[in-house]
């Protein structure tokens, strides 16, 4: 029955407006966004990363995980160098290693570059041998030299696939190398055309290209490397024709219109030569007023064997140090760049 003191509620016709509920009841914020915020990151309590090396690894390990002292801090600045080496890369990076002074390790420092940008990217990575005089670069990294970049050269107008490319190299790793011309007798100097043509044709297919450059600073060759080059390695040492050969390598590139390159220029000391009477330190002070960057490779006995280069040989002071200058070559790369 009805209350005759209450009189009945009325029903709004379906198609009435709602009633607006006061601003204090109305929803609030952006449900879209609320759903997107809620991400697993957001979610999850952060967590030390995982130690790898060490006690600290011992102690993970035998506790199953509860207790984590977290990485240390040799790690840490590991991990540091390996997210820098693997930064994006858009198109090609052409990279020339130089010296005006032969037997300081410049075709070391090219093999072992070349190692540790193809170990810890996910890309292509290819290191061009262009000593006009009968380059080692691929005696120590493959020891085969059957095929060089002047085959490559005779049959540049067949090559088209990655496939036909790679019949022209061979394999460290997964770096690819590209051999020099042998016989420096044969009379078919490597010209800057004959580069620039080559290093075109690698861009189409690597990301990284690293050219061994010869010493002669004048030579054709070196004229198309700087061409070409988007950054560059000079490679010298803590002793006084050591250092003041690269020194004078900076010079000539300054007096030459590279001025630019020398500013973003990373100069690698290889210190298999050194003297208490040398001020070591002078030295890297120097080229750190004049270049973007400074590597201390150190002495290591597997590299000075001259031999075929072995990186699980290397020491770790070593590997750390090509490792370092992996992180400042990828520093420069420009993920904007399109070739």
């Amino acid at each position: 029955m009805t209350n005759p003191a209450q009189p009945p509620a009325e029903v709004p016709a379906p198609d009435a407006p709602r009633p607006e509920l006061p601003r204090s009841e109305a929803p609030r914020g952006n449900p879209g966004a609320a759903a997107a915020d809620l991400r697993e990151d957001a979610m999850l309590r952060a967590r030390p990363d995982r130690p790898r090396t060490g006690w600290r690894r011992a102690l993970y390990d035998v506790t199953g995980g509860r207790v984590n002292p977290g990485p240390s801090d040799a790690e840490e600045l590991r991990s540091g160098l390996l997210n820098r080496v693997r930064a994006p890369l858009a198109g090609a990076h052409r990279v020339a290693v130089m010296s005006v002074k032969g037997g300081v390790g410049k075709t070391t420092v090219a093999a072992c570059l070349g190692q540790a940008l193809a170990e810890h990217r996910g890309d292509r990575a290819v290191v061009l041998d262009a000593n006009p005089d009968a380059g080692t670069l691929a005696d120590r990294l493959t020891g085969d030299s059957r095929i060089t970049v002047r085959e490559l050269l005779n049959d540049l107008d067949s090559v088209g696939t990655w496939t036909d490319v790679s019949r022209y190299t061979s394999l460290a790793g997964r770096l690819q190398v590209l051999a020099s011309e042998q016989d420096p007798a044969s009379g078919e100097a490597f010209s800057r055309d004959e580069y620039e043509r080559v290093v075109d044709l690698l861009g189409r297919f690597f990301n990284i290209i690293i050219t061994d450059s010869g010493t002669g600073m004048v030579h054709s060759t070196m004229q198309g490397t700087l061409a070409r080059a988007d950054s560059v390695v000079v490679v010298g040492a803590p002793t006084v024709d050591g250092a003041g050969r690269a020194s004078k390598t900076l010079d000539w590139l300054v007096a030459h219109g590279h001025g630019d390159l020398v500013r973003d220029a990373v100069v690698v000391l290889s210190c298999d030569r050194r003297s208490a009477e040398v001020d070591a330190a002078r030295i890297r002070e120097h080229f750190a007023q004049r270049v973007r960057g400074v590597v201390e490779v150190p002495h290591d006995p597997h590299l000075a064997t001259g031999g075929r280069v072995d990186p699980a040989r290397l020491r770790p002071a070593t590997a750390d140090a090509f490792l370092e200058l992996g992180a400042l070559v990828a520093d420069a790369f420009d993920v904007r760049r399109r070739d």
